[in-house]
């Protein structure tokens, strides 16, 4: 074995420096966002053109190598390719997952404002990959509320899902059963990074929380109309290195953008 004196002559103090280090694992920069562009005249993305829901979202997601989003309109997919791809200067792959009514019929986006489609009201998944292959998974909703999905990598490296919302017409039971039943769902599907709009403050999910890490276990709040936390990315335990809670968007939806810094 090399004498320390001899070694240090031979690597410089930066080698010797760079040998004692441990190896830091790589991260992956996660970012969670409900848009709110779909159906809710009283959000700011409320018809706003596929562009501008592109740029919007792409602006803050210049640094990150995943994004969920909920809410999102799939017509503006093609657009937000681009856009990613031209402030990131990387190759991007896009999946979304388009809601049906009950009767199976699409759960459209409302027109822009130039009376132009924008597609269906969606759960989207954007990785920062070229050809990534994507699975979308139906989970238990009620029979008569909005048909829900997660979409996920076909490695379920990485799953994202927005849940039933708790309203009138939409999982209103004591207990909330579907939220549940999806929340089981989902961590069944995802192996590694899961999140999105979860419709679940923190102690109704507590589940979610066991062998895992959650973003902010501080339970910041991140649904603006009521100031409550039902937006997540989790991982496994001991993943999480940082989360962000994005305040200076408030006014771009009725949801803050989450930021989360997973171990790979």
């Amino acid at each position: 074995m090399m004498k320390l004196p001899v070694m240090i002559r031979y690597l410089g103090i930066a080698g010797l420096i760079s040998l004692s280090l441990p190896t830091q694992a790589p991260v992956l920069h996660v970012m969670t966002w409900n848009v709110c562009a779909g159906t809710y005249n009283s959000c700011p993305l409320f018809r706003r053109t596929t562009t501008e829901l592109a740029w919007h979202v792409a602006v803050l997601a210049t640094k990150a190598d995943v994004v969920f989003l909920q809410e999102f309109c799939t017509g503006a997919d093609a657009d937000l390719e681009r856009e990613l791809e031209a402030r990131t200067g990387r190759a991007w792959s896009i999946k979304s997952a388009g809601f049906a009514h009950p009767d199976g019929s699409p759960y459209q986006c409302a027109p822009d404002w130039n009376g132009k489609a924008r597609g269906v009201q969606s759960v989207t998944l954007a990785v920062a990959e070229r050809s990534v292959r994507f699975e979308v998974h139906a989970l238990t909703s009620p029979p008569w509320g909005t048909r829900r999905y997660a979409v996920c990598t076909a490695d379920r490296a990485l799953c994202t899902a927005h849940f039933s919302s708790g309203s009138i017409y939409d999982d209103r039971q004591k207990g909330a059963p579907y939220r549940h039943k999806q929340l089981r769902e989902l961590f069944k599907l995802g192996r590694g990074v899961v999140g999105g709009d979860l419709n679940l403050v923190p102690r109704a999910a507590a589940t979610a929380y066991e062998g895992r890490d959650e973003c902010d276990p501080r339970n910041r709040w991140t649904y603006v109309t009521r100031k409550r936390k039902i937006d997540y990315v989790f991982a496994g335990d001991g993943r999480v290195r940082g989360c962000f809670v994005d305040y200076a968007r408030k006014r771009w939806s009725d949801h803050v953008p989450m930021h989360a810094w997973v171990a790979r």
